[in-house]
């Protein structure tokens, strides 16, 4: 994994996005990470980078990780009940 502080990152920004291509890029401000580029294939690998930090989905995942372990769980039949088909709902 290369390592770049900003003024580099700054002055040769190009050279650091070929460089992402082949692993992470940790860019460095006084000698701390304070951030990594990475490279990025297609728009579904930038959906996941995305998603990945999102404050609204870790909320939804926490919140359903509680009521699993809570014992609140859907038997197969019941997730296909709920399950969209057509754009109606299962009979």
């Amino acid at each position: 994994m290369r390592v770049a502080s900003v003024a580099n990152m700054k002055a040769r920004l190009s050279e650091y996005l070929r460089a992402s291509t082949r692993g992470p890029v940790l860019i460095t401000r006084n000698g701390r990470a304070v951030a990594a580029l990475v490279s990025v294939s297609d728009e579904e690998e930038i959906e996941r980078l995305l998603l990945s930090h999102s404050p609204r989905l870790r909320a939804i995942l926490r919140q359903a990780r509680k009521r699993v372990r809570a014992g609140h769980r859907l038997s197969h039949q019941q997730v296909w009940a709920k399950t969209p088909r057509n754009g109606r709902r299962a009979s």
